[in-house]
């Protein structure tokens, strides 16, 4: 059985569930993929998760063919949907938007855990408090 050969890894954000030629075709046309079927893989794997910007990997290999790894969504739009924002702040560390509690960050670490580069949910708490913290959040206890 011969390996194909991968050719190229592309790493795309794209709203879960509304991927479209038009949104990835400057990204993913000049690769060579059918980009319907790659909007098709990627809306269905993504169906339950509409609201969120949603990473994936692209694996394309020599024959045209590709590979989804689908992503836990980004941290950013995890914290949005647990506090109720649309956006952060305008001028972070000099406005602030909102604030989030650490029962809300422990949340957010929870499911952000498989991306995360480590295993400690202690530590990865304080990985999603900095980000919360550059989007213009307060983080109180």
């Amino acid at each position: 059985m011969s390996k194909k050969k991968i050719i190229r890894v592309a790493k795309l954000q794209v709203r879960a569930g509304e991927a479209s030629p038009a949104t990835v075709g400057k990204d993913l046309g000049p690769l060579g993929l059918n980009l319907m079927e790659f909007c098709r893989q990627y809306n269905a794997a993504t169906q339950d998760l509409r609201g969120f910007v949603v990473p994936v990997a692209i694996t394309v290999f020599e024959d045209r063919s590709f590979e989804l790894a689908v992503k836990t969504p980004t941290t950013a739009s995890l914290i949005r949907r647990v506090i109720g924002l649309d956006g952060g702040s305008p001028r972070p560390g000099h406005q602030v938007a909102g604030t989030i509690t650490r029962a809300q960050l422990r949340e957010v670490a929870r499911t952000k855990m498989p991306d995360l580069n480590t295993a400690d949910l202690d530590q990865a708490e304080k990985i999603i408090a900095g980000t919360a913290r550059s989007m213009g959040l307060a983080v109180r206890d």
